[in-house]
Formats: C-alpha cells, sequence, structure tokens
C-alpha cells in the first residue's frame, strides 16, 4: 500500500527572555514516505488503509473522476497496532511536490485550495482501542465551477503528542494519497523555459569539451504530467552532433509546478557556435494507470564554444610563419645588397684598371 507518512514538530512553551518580552520559537520538520501505511514511535503505533467498497479492494490509493458539482462518498480504515487507546485528527490537505520529487501536504494550517478544500471526514476525529481498527467515512464534494484538470493531495490521521523534555508538540502524521480528476477540456501541457548552454573546454587544444544544458520544465497545463527527455548538442548546420544518452524521468509535476534540470553533454567539439535541442515528450496517465505519450515539445538556445587552446596554437603558428617569412626576406635583402656591393666594387675596379693602362 502507499501511504502519505509526514511528522511535524510545533514549540508549546515561550521561552521568557525579559519581564516585558516572550519569544515563541518553531521546529518543524516533515518528510513524505511511500511504503507500509504504518507509524510507530515508542508506544504509538497506527495503520491507514483504503477502504473494500465499490471503488475496488486494496486499492495503493484513492483515485476519481467526478464531474463539477458531484459528490463522491468513500472510507478510509484506521487500525490501533499500539497498546494504548489512539485520538487521531482526520483532515485532508493539498499535495505539492518536493524538491526531492516526492509528494508532500500542506500542514493542517496551510491554504488548501483543492483536495483540503474539497474532503471532509466524518467528525473531522477518531478515537480507537488498541487491537481495534475503525473505519472513517470522508465525502468529496467537488464545487460546480470547479476548473477541470487534475488535484492531489491526501487524507491525513493525526496525532500530537507533547514533549516536555525539548518544550515542543511532536505532530506524526499518516495518511494517503487523494487523485481527483474533474471532467471538462483536459489540456495536458509542457513547456521548456529558461534553456541555456555553456560549454567548458580542455587545456588540450586537439580535444573536445562538456557543454551543460540547463533548463525548466513548467507544467502549464490542468493534467498532471511526467516526460521523457532527450538532450543533444551540435555546431553549425547540425554537425558534430552529440546526444546526452539516457536522462531520468522527472517526478510527476502538478498543474503549475515547475523542475529544474541540469543536463551534462560529454565529448561535444568547439565548434564556435553550439545549438543545444531540449525535447520533452509528455506522458499522461488516466484513472485507470495507463500513459498516454502526448506529442513532442522541444525548444533550442544557442552558446558560444571557441576553442581556445587551438586559437592560441594558430596564432602562435601564425607568428611562427611570419616571423620566419620575414626573417627570410631580410636575408635575402641583405644577401642581395652585399651582392650588389660586389658587383660595384668588381665595376669600379675595372674603371680604375683601365684608366691607369691608358696612360
Amino acid at each position: 500500500m502507499h501511504a502519505l507518512v509526514t511528522r511535524r514538530k510545533t514549540t508549546v512553551a515561550a521561552l521568557l527572555r525579559t519581564a516585558a518580552l516572550a519569544l515563541l520559537a518553531t521546529l518543524a520538520v516533515s518528510w513524505l514516505a511511500v511504503g507500509p501505511a504504518r507509524a510507530a514511535d515508542g508506544d504509538v503505533a497506527w495503520t491507514v488503509r483504503t477502504a473494500s467498497n465499490g471503488f475496488g479492494a486494496d486499492r495503493s490509493s484513492f483515485s476519481y473522476g467526478v464531474n463539477p458539482g458531484a459528490t463522491v462518498e468513500d472510507a478510509m480504515v484506521v487500525a490501533n497496532r499500539g497498546p494504548v487507546p489512539l485520538d487521531l485528527a482526520v483532515y485532508a490537505a493539498d499535495g505539492f511536490t518536493t524538491d526531492a520529487g516526492q509528494l508532500d501536504l500542506l500542514a493542517k494550517d496551510g491554504k488548501s485550495v483543492g483536495i483540503g478544500a474539497w474532503v471532509h471526514a466524518a467528525g473531522g476525529s477518531v478515537t480507537i482501542q488498541p487491537g481495534k481498527s475503525a473505519e472513517v467515512p470522508f465525502k468529496v464534494t467537488v464545487p460546480g465551477n470547479a476548473t477541470p484538470g487534475d488535484y492531489v493531495g491526501g487524507i491525513v490521521t493525526s496525532l500530537t503528542q507533547a514533549d516536555t523534555a525539548e518544550g515542543i508538540n511532536v505532530d506524526r502524521r499518516l495518511g494517503i494519497r487523494i487523485k481527483l480528476r474533474v471532467g471538462g477540456e483536459l489540456k495536458p501541457s509542457l513547456v521548456i523555459e529558461d534553456l541555456h548552454v555553456d560549454y567548458a573546454g580542455s587545456s588540450n587544444p586537439f580535444s573536445k569539451g562538456d557543454a551543460t544544458v540547463t533548463y525548466k520544465i513548467h507544467n502549464n497545463g490542468n493534467a498532471t504530467l511526467s516526460a521523457q527527455q532527450t538532450v543533444s548538442v551540435s555546431g553549425p548546420f547540425g554537425w558534430l552532433k552529440v546526444d546526452a544518452g539516457k536522462i531520468a524521468s522527472p517526478p510527476e509535476l502538478l498543474p503549475g509546478e515547475s523542475r529544474n534540470v541540469t543536463v551534462p553533454v560529454h565529448g561535444v567539439s568547439p565548434a564556435l557556435r553550439l545549438a543545444a535541442t531540449a525535447t520533452l515528450t509528455p506522458l499522461l496517465t488516466d484513472p485507470s494507470g495507463s500513459i498516454t505519450s502526448l506529442d513532442p515539445v522541444r525548444a533550442t538556445a544557442h552558446g558560444w564554444a571557441a576553442p581556445w587552446p587551438m586559437l592560441v596554437l594558430i596564432v602562435v603558428l601564425i607568428v611562427v610563419v611570419a616571423g620566419a617569412v620575414i626573417l627570410a626576406r631580410r636575408r635575402r635583402v641583405r644577401s642581395k645588397a652585399r651582392e650588389d656591393a660586389r658587383v660595384r666594387e668588381a665595376v669600379e675596379k675595372a674603371v680604375r684598371d683601365k684608366g691607369q693602362q691608358g696612360r
């Protein structure tokens, strides 16, 4: 079973600094885990699972396709595996994707506008005796003006206990994901934004270098999407093309979410002007779990890859050749000047000798 497991801590006491000033310190820790729907800490342990009903048995999460204005009723089963009674708060919250690519839920006091606002558990709490379980019904009420598309969140069971040693409340949360698709026109769409390419060459003028391609994947549609990615770098006119190889798919992005991507590309020739092309093939999952590949999305950006070591080498060779040409020219000029001087001396000597003979 897939469950959402989170834990939060908040202070329960204020530390008095002066007679006129009180300071409230807050410590918050939260995470999302996927695995057995179980929370345990000392004498506290409970599990959650989906109820078996007309929606199915042994479901890993709650998933619905409904129209605006519709209502859905379902239930979650909570079991107390510990030795003491449990008083659990039950509520829903909107989901979001963390920087680590995991689904997390807003805190109870967070501002939910989708799942967290539309899902309400009966009573808002449940008390379970040791070794017992209880079915907690909840109702999903979709507003008549709800925007079509995907909404993701979860229904949460929460236990708050005081930790007097640390002066905090420890809020342990255990829940199950809810995915809701509101009927209407579905507009799945991913775009590539802020595409850049940078080049780092080698000090060896005859070696290739590495390019780094960065971009942002933005889900600007109304459906939850993942994607297959490809990246390539080429020189002018598409010459010297190099593919980045296999790139891991990003986590599913909820509508409106973005994710930054950095892709290294090795063995790129310093072709002076580079073109980096990123291609996304969006992947749409329907409520039944089937995955559909949508039309690819492409973007291209350009960057400079000046082969500086090679250019320096060429400049040095040009200087050497030019110097050799100039030196050879100067040698020819000096040699011709010496030869002309010998000729003049020989002519002058011949003229002098002839004049002496005439006397």
